[in-house]
C-alpha cells in the first residue's frame, strides 16, 4: 500500500488508526498506580530515539527556527501525554477515544477565538452536536478525573493543531516531531524526578510499545496524505473509534452502552459530513500543509 490511490490511502489510514489504538492498549495495560510522569518521560525519550534515523530530514542550519512556538507546543504535548494516560487508565478504551474526538471540534472553536475565522452552518452544527455528544457520553453523574483528563488531552491536541500555523512552513514534519520530543525531555525528566517513583520495569515495556505503534501511526498518515488530497480520505480517520470498541471488547471485556453509541454518533457524524462537504467544495491541501501533530 503506497497511498498513491484513494483506496490505498484509506486502507493506510484505517491501518494507522488500528496502530494508534494498539498504542493506547499498551498504556491501558499499566496498573492504576503506575508512575505517570515516568511513563511520559520514557515514552518521549524512546520516540525521539526511534525518530533519530530520520535525522537527515531535519534542516540543521535552521534547527531551532520558531523556537518559542516549538517550546510551547512541546510542553502542551507533554501535558497531553499525561492527561491521555490518566484517561486511558481510568476510562473504558472506547469512551476515552470518543472524548479524544473533541479535538477537531475544539480546533474549530480555537480557530474562531485566535484567528477570527468564521464557521459555516455545518461547522456550527458539528461544534454544537459534538459538545452535546460529549455530555451524552459522560452524563453529569460520571464526570470524574478520567473524563476531565480525556477532554484536557483533546484540548492539547487542538491547541497544538492551531499553533502549528505559527511554525516555519519550510520545516518538514520529521523536523517538527524531532524538535518537539527533544524539547519535551527536560520538563519530562524534571517531573519524573519530582515524582520520585521507583523504577518500574513494566513502564519500559508499555512505553516502548506505545512509542513504536504511535510512530507507526504517524508513518501511515504521512504515506496516506503524501500523494492523495487530504479531503478525499480524512474521514477514514474516524475508524479509530471502531477500533477502540473492538480492542476494548476483545482485550478488556468493555461493552459500549447506548449512551456511548448515541453520543459518539453525535460527535463523529457531523465531522464526517463536514469532511465530505469540504471534499466537494474546497480545494484540498497536500500533506505538507496539514498540522504536524500526533495522537498524544
Amino acid at each position: 500500500m503506497s497511498g498513491k490511490t484513494v483506496n490505498s490511502a484509506i486502507l493506510l489510514l484505517v491501518l494507522g488508526n488500528a496502530l494508534a489504538l494498539v498504542s493506547d492498549v499498551f498504556i491501558k495495560l499499566l496498573e492504576p498506580g503506575a508512575p505517570i510522569f515516568q511513563f511520559a518521560f520514557v515514552r518521549s525519550l524512546l520516540t525521539l530515539v526511534l525518530l533519530l534515523p530520520l535525522w537527515h530530514m531535519v534542516d540543521t542550519s535552521r534547527l531551532f527556527q520558531g523556537f518559542g512556538v516549538h517550546l510551547l507546543r512541546a510542553h502542551i504535548h507533554l501535558v497531553g501525554i499525561i492527561c491521555m494516560v490518566v484517561a486511558l487508565i481510568t476510562l473504558p478504551l472506547a469512551t476515552a477515544n470518543a472524548l479524544f474526538y473533541a479535538a477537531p471540534i475544539l480546533v474549530m472553536v480555537f480557530s474562531v477565538v485566535f484567528f477570527r475565522e468564521r464557521l459555516t452552518p455545518l461547522s456550527i452544527l458539528a461544534v454544537v452536536s459534538g459538545f452535546a455528544g460529549i455530555i451524552v457520553i459522560l452524563r453529569p453523574v460520571e464526570l470524574g478525573w478520567g473524563a476531565l483528563s480525556a477532554l484536557a488531552a483533546a484540548a492539547t491536541l487542538a491547541l497544538n493543531a492551531v499553533l502549528v500555523r505559527k511554525l516555519p512552513r519550510t520545516q518538514s514534519t520529521v523536523h517538527k516531531l524531532i524538535l518537539n520530543y527533544l524539547l519535551i525531555l527536560p520538563a519530562g525528566l524534571a517531573l519524573m524526578l519530582w515524582e520520585g517513583a521507583a523504577w518500574d520495569g513494566e513502564i519500559l515495556f508499555s512505553a516502548a510499545g506505545s512509542a513504536l505503534f504511535i510512530l507507526g501511526y504517524n508513518v501511515t498518515v504521512l504515506l496516506a496524505y503524501q500523494q492523495v488530497e487530504a479531503n478525499q480520505v480524512t474521514s477514514a480517520e474516524y475508524t479509530g473509534l471502531i477500533w477502540a470498541v473492538f480492542f476494548g471488547w476483545i482485550g478488556f471485556g468493555e461493552m459500549p452502552d447506548l449512551w456511548f453509541l448515541v453520543g459518539s454518533t453525535m460527535i463523529v457524524v457531523p465531522l464526517v459530513l463536514l469532511g465530505l462537504r469540504r471534499r466537494k467544495s474546497v480545494p484540498a491541501r497536500p500533506f505538507s500543509a496539514i498540522p504536524a501533530t500526533e495522537t498524544p
